[in-house]
């Protein structure tokens, strides 16, 4: 989101990530495995209060180093912060990715939302960030969990990973405790790792062990795996194109493109979701919001919502 996120410094180019089709999340012990048609083939601290100005905001907004160099300043994450990096500045998709099952992803950088007009404006579901590390909460999700719930978009929350500043299992217990469980009813996605930027300083065997043991946690914690937003080149360089995700957790790709489908990490044969955009507009959304397209029917989404084959 261009309007209201800080400045990047640019990183490491590439980030691009190969066509696919749906990994979704089904049963306690599983995923679903869908074509585009939506069958299943087998068995998913306090912070600063948010400026009441879009100018104030961007004032105020922390400042975000290079994901390849020191500590990102914790509670600045946000999806596409990493990806915005590796791609050299503000690469973007059009809109030509606005058919079929569509939702945004948002924080407290896209200020207060008027939930009933995005409803209005055929957006269907929603990730809401809700933690990073084991201190911070965003300022505006309650919020927007409350308000999206109530004007029946579906939505989920997602926890920005820093496998700097604490092990996956601490931080996975956070996020559950802190918005990131679920229920049945229709209305909640379960939660995602929302995993980008540097390596963190850890080899491609820590990085594994710490995404296993997010993972492990936050599944006995809920009943759910985690979703994992990701793109192709941060997998591929921080885990080592790991494929041990791939049968428990559907794949949410960054991959900023105008292209029919995104890159997809190796080691995922499927994607479920697609950032395809991070100049998205919205109604209810004041200035630019990452745009998403779920990789199946509303049912299937449904499905993935209520962990039913």
């Amino acid at each position: 989101m261009l309007s209201r996120r800080p400045p990047t410094p640019r990183g490491r180019k590439g980030r691009r990530d190969r066509t696919g089709a749906v990994a979704l999340a089904a049963g306690a012990t599983g995923v679903a495995l869908l074509t585009a048609a939506g069958p299943a083939l087998a068995a998913p601290q306090a912070a600063p209060a948010p400026q009441a100005a879009r100018a104030s905001q961007a004032a105020h907004a922390p400042q975000t180093p290079a994901p390849s160099g020191s500590s990102l300043p914790v509670g600045s994450g946000y999806m596409g912060v990493g990806y915005r990096a590796d791609t050299d500045g503000d690469a973007l998709g059009p809109l030509s990715s606005s058919g079929g099952v569509q939702g945004i992803d948002v924080s407290h950088y896209q200020g207060s939302i008027s939930w009933a007009k995005v409803k209005a404006a055929g957006i269907q579901f929603a990730w809401i960030k809700a933690t990073e590390g084991t201190s911070y909460k965003d300022p505006q999700f309650n919020a927007n969990y409350l308000h999206a719930y109530n004007n029946k978009v579906i939505r989920g929350a997602y926890h920005f990973a820093r496998p700097d500043v604490s092990g996956g299992a601490a931080q996975a217990k956070y996020f559950a405790g802190h918005g990131g469980a679920w229920s049945r009813d229709n209305l909640t996605l379960p939660g995602v790792l929302d995993i980008e930027g540097s390596c963190y300083g850890k080899s491609t065997s820590a990085m594994r062990t710490w995404i296993t043991d997010f993972y492990k946690t936050y599944k006995a914690k809920t009943g759910r795996d985690i979703v994992i937003y990701t793109s192709a080149s941060w997998w591929n360089g921080c885990t080592g194109k790991w494929g041990g995700m791939s049968a428990k957790s559907p794949l949410w790709a960054a991959h900023w493109t105008s292209a029919a489908s995104p890159t997809i990490p190796a080691g995922f044969p499927f994607w479920t979701l697609w950032q395809y955009t991070s100049t998205g507009k919205v109604g209810g959304v004041s200035g630019s919001v990452d745009r998403d397209k779920f990789n199946g029917t509303r049912a299937r989404l449904l499905a993935l919502a209520n962990n039913t084959s």
